[in-house]
């Protein structure tokens, strides 16, 4: 049995979309020239690139009942081609349509923070690299590079899979850091299970780099945990006992114009 929802769940967006598909100048293609891509619902979203229906099925009720069948988005970017080309009304060039669309926002969520953004707080990482990691099946282990400002200079992933003190080593991730001669990193790791909560393994490794972060002079400014609907930022919740500085405030140490990484 399907349960009913609320405002925003797929059955509300199938009743918003199924009232307007009479309604002239009033469909989700109109609505995006006129109105952007934001003011539509995910229903409505889909139904745009679907672009048209069957007979007797327009792309609107296809798109609804799609969403509806699978119960997120979430869950169709997961599911498989042959999945979703069995839905009613999809096939295959519908289906290919709607997993390149997919295809692309995953990978605008995958793009690196633009080089020369001052990161200012946890919650702006987390905005960016919430979208890519927390759907995510395996740990992902990536640090975020930056200068004494806190700037980013680029970012690296060193680990996939469980995090473990004995897997990342403070060489692997380091690494990048050297290279890039950043004065600063922001560590971030996934927790697939959706649960943000920093395990005992987490706190250790966290401990560990922040320390070899000191020997280094590269401070360990924050450690988030990325799961499905939140984050834990260590900085935030103080587990970090004065080894980092917050994000977005540059240490005491910061080197003026003339020598240093600004």
């Amino acid at each position: 049995m399907v349960a009913h929802g609320g405002p925003g769940s797929p059955d509300d967006q199938h009743r918003r979309v199924a009232a307007r598909p009479g309604d002239t100048g009033q469909g989700p293609r109109e609505r995006v020239l006129r109105d952007g891509a934001g003011t539509l619902s995910t229903a409505e979203l889909i139904a745009v690139v679907l672009g048209s229906g069957t007979r007797g099925r327009p792309a609107a009720e296809i798109a609804a009942r799609l969403l509806r069948s699978f119960g997120s988005l979430e869950a169709l970017g997961h599911a498989g081609g042959a999945e979703i080309a069995a839905a009613a009304g999809m096939g295959p060039a519908r289906t290919a349509a709607l997993r390149a669309a997919l295809e692309l926002g995953a990978r605008w969520a995958r793009a690196p923070l633009a080089r020369g953004t001052r990161v200012t707080s946890p919650e702006q990482v987390a905005a960016h690299f919430g979208p890519r990691l927390r759907r995510l099946r395996q740990e992902v282990f990536v640090v975020l590079l930056l200068d004494a400002r806190h700037r980013v200079i680029g970012q690296a992933e060193v680990h996939r899979g469980s995090l473990d003190s004995s897997l990342v080593h403070p060489r692997e991730v380091f690494a990048p850091a050297l290279r890039e001669s950043a004065a600063a990193i922001v560590l971030l790791h996934n927790h697939p299970s959706g649960d943000p909560t920093p395990s005992r393994e987490d706190r250790d490794v966290t401990r560990r780099l922040a320390q070899a972060g000191d020997i280094l002079g590269i401070r360990v400014l924050d450690h988030l945990v990325i799961a499905s609907d939140a984050h834990r930022s260590f900085a935030r919740s103080g587990w970090l006992e004065g080894c980092g500085t917050p994000v977005g405030v540059p240490h005491p140490g910061t080197q003026g114009p003339t020598g240093g990484r600004r």
